[in-house]
């Protein structure tokens, strides 16, 4: 038996999962949630050998999620699901070891395919997204200009950016300028464009 656990925040999505994966004789649901930062105590408490979750969780995505079950629970493998996703973050998720990255569109046999599959140490990831990731390189950004950017991105403007990251306006703008330059993009507003559809950010 395959203790499952699920984290996906829209409730017909996760119902859905729940009904499906339970018709599998092997599978087990053993627990679920809606957020990412409630993933990690329920994992201690059921003790999953598979978490099924959904990269765009609100609270921790499934990133940030993935890597601290994988510091707290080694034993629990991961099967990230989304919807569209850009390279950076698939390069971002082989890199600190999730097994199974599949689409939302996957159908559910092989959602259930995966699941097996990640269970048993296999890594489970469709060639396309393994070609984009490769292809894409790494993230040319430090972690401080991925901060300014993000915040750039919620249409912060470089004072309030100095502000929340107590750093000098003039750094800020520094900062926006090298990402600028290292995104080969025209202003910040297309850095951002660039860096979310790649997924750096």
């Amino acid at each position: 038996m395959i203790r499952v656990l699920i984290a996906e925040d829209m409730r017909v999505v996760r119902e859905a999962l729940v009904v499906m994966l339970s018709r599998e004789p092997e599978l087990e649901v053993a627990g679920q949630a809606e957020r990412g930062d409630e993933v990690l105590a329920l994992a201690e408490r059921i003790r999953p050998d598979v978490a099924v979750l959904d990269l765009g969780l609100p609270g921790e995505d499934g990133l940030e999620v993935s890597a601290n079950l994988r510091h707290t629970l080694p034993g629990c493998r991961v099967l990230v699901l989304t919807a569209h996703e850009g390279p950076g973050k698939v390069r971002k998720a082989l890199a600190i070891g999730i097994r199974g990255f599949l689409r939302k569109g996957a159908s559910a046999a092989e959602l259930v395919d995966g699941i097996r599959k990640v269970h048993a140490g296999q890594r489970v990831i469709s060639p396309d997204l393994v070609a984009a990731a490769m292809e894409v390189g790494d993230n040319p950004l430090t972690p401080r200009e991925r901060s300014v950017l993000q915040l750039a991105a919620h249409g912060l403007s470089a004072s309030q950016i100095s502000g929340r990251l107590h750093l000098a306006e003039g750094t800020v703008r520094n900062n926006l300028t090298r990402i600028i330059a290292k995104l080969q993009a025209q202003n910040w507003v297309d850095a951002v464009r660039v860096a979310e559809r790649i997924g750096w950010i």
